[in-house]
């Protein structure tokens, strides 16, 4: 974890609301190195949201530094921004934000459209690829309501691979997702990183963050504290370690 890919200097966020300022970041300082998988925690106002949304290039901070791959992302305007969202981020939502009249592999395309360079045929390619990545070979022709909960969500994570991004963000991804399936997302997302794949996860549940690396605890605007992940969660032991009765469809 040599290379830095994200690195925030003294970032500050304030949102004025009437004649108040709510001081969403306070001068956060953080790294996030190739290969990291670190979690962003924190009880709901403690500013992990507003950092994702900076991290994501979906906001930008009153102050402060931000590089993304070495590029510095308040020197670059809405246009170019958009492209480097599109070519080096890739985003994991809880809702899962698929297109619910278009197929699964229809929905992993959707981010290569923003790609001039690529043509048709490599765009459906790359597309089978990411999807067979994240097992559902056998789903690429379903339409959303046709899929679990799980089976959505690696949809979102199929799309979110599809452009090889330097880095994924995902905002509480298994939130809306039952133990078992929670733990398979988390036993993807374990492999994925195993692969070399940079991870930022937002999530306020301690459980769901040692399947992770480092925690990144935010309070107030701040970060609290870091913290390597000692005795961290294996997903494909816990979920062999589950109960029979608990077993559901994912």
């Amino acid at each position: 974890m040599e290379k830095a890919i994200i690195k925030v200097k003294q970032l500050r966020k304030d949102y004025h609301v009437g004649e108040m300022t709510v001081h969403a970041l306070r001068g956060i300082d953080l790294e996030i190195f190739k290969g990291d998988f670190a979690a962003i925690m924190g009880a709901s106002g403690s500013g992990k949201s507003t950092m994702l949304n900076i991290l994501g290039c979906l906001d930008k901070p009153t102050d402060g530094e931000y590089l993304l791959d070495g590029v510095n992302m308040g020197k670059l305007n809405k246009n170019q921004l958009a492209g480097l969202r599109n070519n080096k981020l890739g985003f994991i939502f809880q809702s899962y934000n698929l297109l619910p009249r278009t197929t699964a592999l229809e929905n992993v395309e959707l981010p290569l459209y923003y790609n001039s360079k690529i043509k048709a045929k490599e765009r459906k390619e790359r597309a089978m690829q990411a999807l067979q990545q994240v097992g559902l070979a056998d789903r690429m022709d379903h339409m959303p309501n046709q899929l679990s909960g799980g089976q959505q969500q690696r949809v979102a994570i199929a799309r979110s691979l599809v452009n090889d991004p330097v880095v994924i963000l995902a905002d509480e991804a298994t939130g809306n997702l039952d133990t078992r399936t929670s733990y398979e997302i988390m036993e993807l997302f374990q492999k994925l990183n195993s692969e070399g794949k940079t991870i930022v996860f937002v999530t306020h549940e301690s459980d769901i963050a040692r399947f992770m690396k480092r925690n990144v605890i935010f309070r107030d605007g701040r970060i609290q504290k870091e913290t390597t992940v000692t005795n961290r969660f294996n997903a494909t032991e816990l979920i062999e370690a589950l109960p029979l009765e608990d077993e559901l469809i994912s």
